[in-house]
């Protein structure tokens, strides 16, 4: 499977409608609901270690 990028998951997300205000709401309910598998799916997206920590105290 080939890797998606941030970039394009954000465009992803836009497409739908979802703003700034709507993703990071997704980002918390995701933190909030299942820690483990949001640490995975930044993982995922290859960010490194630094910025998934970044990401997940900024939403916890």
């Amino acid at each position: 499977m080939s890797k998606v990028t941030v970039e394009e998951w954000t465009a992803r997300f836009r497409a739908i409608g979802l703003d700034d205000a709507a993703m990071e709401q997704w980002h918390r309910l995701f933190e909030r609901e299942n820690p483990e598998g949001h640490q995975e799916f930044l993982k995922w997206l290859g960010l490194p270690a630094e910025r998934i920590a970044a990401v997940r105290k900024h939403h916890a």
